[in-house]
């Protein structure tokens, strides 16, 4: 009996062992198959498809969609057509090179040209093509390209003391996007009438200097000197937007050279939380501005001592060549006195991202470099308003800073009257006006009554051991120093002032309002926290109300109400 049942239980288990089994087998079956299946569907993807299922601010920052395609043909036939480039086009470089040398020559030098220049027997790879699409009147293609030369290039200067250097420049390594336009497209062959090329982007530029038999290191400042030379003489000769035109049909293409299409207007307001470079005492820091990293178009504010959340309040102009392009970069140095000063951060602004005539109030965060997109260190945050003005929409919009803002009738015959004058006088009358007109710049002063209404508070941060906080404001003016205060509430988080009051501002364009909020106490105070604001927004706007965060604060904001009441007036310097 013990031995049918011991007989049954084992024919039993040993058919649910095989059921399981089988079921098992057949589940990753199934399971494989669906992962094939996924895998396969996967394969099938575009880019487009990828994006739609997850858009691009969830990719992290290394994964980039490349619409380039690859360009093995081109750079098998160019090492074959290498040697008759190198031969043809070194000598039209040269040329065309040494006379921006000349132009960007350090002032130890006296003379800076070349002795030798060769491309050398290594040619440049392209990696990818894209083709750009610009509306149709033209065909815009962007080849990235990476070159390891061995080129033979020495150049020969002279210093002011009379010595003579062969200087060699070796071991370049480029990588970097050209851009090539087809423009105008015609019904001739070969279908377009000229080519313009240019360095669209400058992604790394490598050499070394050394002197023929000799030792750089010797006269001091000299390597420095040679490097920004030719970095500053590659930007002006030919970094987009700047563009070279090779005229293809016979016609005039003007309008395909570099022009300006507006002016930037940048106002450096502040910058907070600064990284201290300082072993003792804070960083002196000071910002340094450009659209195009040439010395000539580089603004440098003051430098602020001893301070981590300096205050500039400083107007700048820019030339705009193509705003779809260009970036506005702000970068933050400590000053070192004698020595070199130490980068702090940077930060850029897209000047396409600015709608024209609308001013943009903007908080960057510092990076260590543009070219790195994975820098989490905290480094500080700068403040800049920014108005873009393009040429031809002066009667659109009004720009606060151009020198005939808010003329009066009298003011505006007046100048018209010059004008007039200028144009009935005879040549040597006309001459004599122009240069007295050069000598006196006439500059824009807004002058005018600010109307400032304290609303309320919201969420201010607890001071007293209770809980709560007496809070108050203090409004003072940055340039005038004139001060008004509201009244004290009470044990109040979320207090409501009311309070209107009014300052006569003598430079409305380059003074500030600094709102202060105060916990007031029976043996003195406690800060809680300001806003700065400019007033370039209430000049332009006439008033405006709105909510401001407190800096220096853990929480709270701060609700105002600005009206401008405008006085202009002029005065030459």
């Amino acid at each position: 009996m013990g031995f049918v049942f011991g007989l049954v239980v084992g024919l039993v288990v040993g058919l649910g062992i095989i059921v399981g089994f089988v079921r098992s087998e057949n589940a990753r079956s199934k399971l494989r198959s669906e992962l094939a299946t996924t895998i396969a569907a996967f394969a099938r993807m575009t880019v487009e498809d990828s994006k739609k299922i997850l858009p691009a601010e969830f990719y992290p920052s290394w994964v980039v969609f490349s619409r380039r395609q690859k360009l093995t043909w081109l750079n098998h036939h160019l090492e074959k057509l290498w040697p008759y480039v190198n031969e043809a086009a070194s000598e039209l470089i040269k040329s065309s090179v040494e006379p921006v040398l000349e132009q960007y020559r350090p002032f130890i030098l006296s003379s800076l040209k070349f002795s030798k220049f060769t491309l050398g027997t290594v040619a440049p790879q392209f990696t990818g093509v894209s083709i750009i699409e610009d509306g149709g009147s033209g065909v815009t293609m962007e080849l990235e390209m990476q070159w390891d030369a061995n080129s033979s290039i020495i150049l020969a200067i002279k210093t002011r003391l009379g010595v003579a250097l062969p200087v060699q420049v070796k071991n370049i390594g480029f990588t970097g996007v050209f851009r090539l336009i087809f423009r105008p497209l015609v019904d001739e062959f070969p279908g377009f009438a000229a080519v313009s090329y240019s360095l669209r982007e400058k992604k790394k530029l490598d050499f070394t200097l050394k002197v023929v038999g000799g030792d750089i290191s010797t006269i001091p400042g000299l390597s420095d000197s040679i490097e920004a030379t030719i970095h500053d003489a590659i930007e002006d000769s030919i970094t987009w937007p700047v563009r070279k035109i090779v005229p293809i049909l016979p016609g005039d293409y003007s309008e395909l050279e570099l022009k300006p299409v507006g002016t930037l207007e940048v106002k450096l307001v502040q910058a907070k939380g600064l990284t201290n470079k300082d072993l003792i005492g804070k960083s002196d820091p000071y910002a340094v501005l450009f659209v195009r990293p040439l010395p000539e178009k580089t603004k440098k504010s003051k430098t602020i001592n001893n301070d981590l959340n300096p205050i500039w309040n400083e107007h700048f102009e820019f030339i705009v060549e193509d705003e779809s392009t260009q970036h506005l970069v702000v970068r933050i140095y400590d000053d070192e006195g004698i020595q070199s000063s130490e980068l702090i951060g940077c930060a850029q602004v897209r000047l396409c991202e600015l709608e024209p005539g609308k001013v943009k109030d903007v908080w960057l965060k510092l990076v260590k470099d543009l070219d790195v997109q994975r820098d989490t260190k905290y480094r500080g945050q700068v403040q800049l308003e920014l108005l873009y003005c393009p040429f031809g929409m002066e009667n659109v919009f009004t720009n606060p800073f151009a020198p005939n803002f808010s003329m009066t009738s009298l003011e505006k015959v007046l100048t018209n009257g010059e004008k007039a004058l200028k144009s009935g006088a005879n040549g040597t009358e006309a001459i004599e006006l122009e240069k007295d007109a050069s000598q006196k710049r006439r500059e824009v002063i807004i002058r005018g009554v600010l109307s400032v209404t304290v609303i309320l508070a919201e969420n201010l941060p607890a001071s007293d051991l209770m809980g709560k906080a007496d809070p108050y404001v203090v409004l003072t003016m940055k340039k005038s120093e004139t001060r008004n205060k509201t009244r004290v509430v009470n044990d109040c988080l979320n207090p409501i002032w009311n309070q209107t009051f009014d300052f006569v501002v003598e430079d409305g364009l380059h003074d500030m309002l600094i709102a202060e909020v105060w916990d007031h106490d029976t043996f003195g105070k406690d800060y809680m926290g300001r806003c700065i604001l400019t007033l370039t927004r209430v000049i332009l706007e006439g008033e405006y109300r709105d909510c401001f965060e407190l800096d220096g604060a853990k929480s709270g904001k701060l609700k105002l109400h600005l009206k401008w009441m405008p006085q202009p007036i002029y005065r030459d310097t």
